[in-house]
């Protein structure tokens, strides 16, 4: 296959590499989420498990090249701390040029700081119950914040609501808990056919890299969007969930299933970005009631419901047990924070676009024209599945493959 020649294939210094590999990933245990900077030859169909390192297999020399070449950088600073200028003819500088291009500059200008720290390799890593509202001394606390994806002045909370449900949800949370008997349903149904594993893609994915499964072995997903692109095999093999997901209106970059074995633990850690919260539904809870399914975040531990939504900052060092006999299933969800401005979802989004189709700061027109076409296709969902369907049952046809009797002709 013929590969178009790049411009500028500077190399990056280590620090670079490192902060532009975590930079927006969403995510896990991604979801997940994070191989975010590794340009996949087809979108990805695993949540990318999440704190790990494998910068061996970021490619540098095949991201580097500039739409822009020599546009002037500009200086941001973050946490009152002045970040370094982007090199122009850099992966980094690109993007940079291409957002203010499609944005005015002080409607992302949080935006961009985030992007500028993360290309300088800034870490923010800060207690922060006092503004989370925790009552542990700091000494003793988990409520730490720990990002290498950092936009600032976002609120920080453990929970977004209250256990007893007394706070306003959003309405995306009503409609998921509403929908919730007709997706446990069909859940239920597809991963209970003997043919399942091999009618999907990627099912039940572990852990990625010896690094994500430091955390725990036992957590396991399978993806129907991932960075804001819907996973045509998946979401075909569950059509009414995903049809439920979209027609919630949860602002999501993912959404997938994630399994959590028998007696296993996901150990206390971040996920590395705070733009991006986290949201489950409960599917299947073993021994529901007895708090053996558990989730701890910052310094607040709550059990898991089925067909009970939740939503919590997963930026903060958080963990998680099943202390039972059974399987837990849930569906989770990433989801844009609610103090991003529709502007900043927007440049956040291309962020991500970006990192996975590179070429959208190609300075090949045809190139760019392609990957947008692509970007589009992907995020939308399948038009199939936005037809109303049959009452043949889950995973029915849409339309009946049963051919009519032929009227028998009578004899004279």
């Amino acid at each position: 296959m013929m590969v178009a020649k790049r411009r500028h294939t500077t190399k990056m210094p280590p620090h670079t590499e490192m902060a532009l590999y975590f930079f927006f990933h969403a995510c896990v245990f991604s979801a997940p989420a994070i191989q975010a900077f590794l340009p996949a030859p087809a979108p990805p169909t695993a949540v990318r498990p999440l704190s790990f390192r494998p910068l061996q297999r970021f490619r540098p020399s095949s991201l580097l090249f500039s739409a822009f070449p020599g546009a002037p950088p500009s200086q941001y600073s973050i946490d009152g701390t002045p970040l370094p200028l982007l090199r122009p003819g850099t992966f980094a500088a690109s993007v940079h040029e291409v957002l203010l291009a499609r944005f005015d500059e002080p409607s992302i200008r949080r935006v961009l700081q985030s992007w500028h720290a993360a290309d300088a390799g800034h870490v923010r890593k800060a207690y922060v119950g006092d503004v989370a509202g925790s009552s542990i001394p700091a000494a003793d606390s988990n409520c730490i914040q720990y990002c290498t994806s950092y936009v600032p002045g976002l609120r920080i909370r453990e929970w977004w609501w209250d256990a007893e449900g007394r706070d306003v949800r959003p309405p995306w949370a009503a409609a998921l808990e509403a929908a919730f008997p007709a997706i446990r349903e069909e859940f239920l149904a597809v991963t209970s056919d003997p043919t399942f594993g091999r009618r999907g893609s990627n099912v039940w994915a572990g852990a990625l890299t010896k690094d994500a499964s430091d955390y725990g072995v036992g957590w396991k997903t399978l993806v129907l969007m991932d960075r804001g692109q819907w996973e045509p095999t998946n979401s075909r093999l569950f059509p009414r969930i995903a049809r439920a997901v979209h027609a919630s209106g949860i602002p999501c970059t993912e959404a997938f299933f994630a399994s959590m074995e028998p007696r296993s633990e996901i150990k206390m850690h971040s996920d590395f970005t705070n733009f991006v919260l986290t949201a489950h539904l409960p599917l299947v809870v073993p021994e529901e009631g007895t708090g053996k399914c558990r989730l701890t975040v910052g310094d607040e531990t709550r059990p898991w419901h089925a067909g009970n939504a939740m939503m919590f900052d997963t930026s903060l060092m958080h963990d998680a047990v099943n202390e039972t006999d059974e399987t837990r299933y849930i569906l989770m969800f990433r989801l844009w924070h609610p103090d991003l401005t529709g502007e900043e979802r927007g440049a956040l989004q291309f962020i991500y676009d970006c990192l996975e189709h590179p070429e959208l700061v190609s300075n090949d027109l045809r190139e760019r024209d392609r990957a947008q076409e692509q970007v589009a296709t992907l995020r939308n969902l399948p038009e199939d599945l936005l037809k109303p369907f049959s009452s043949g049952g889950f995973g029915a046809s849409r339309t009946s493959n049963k051919r009519k009797p032929k009227k028998r002709k009578k004899k004279k």
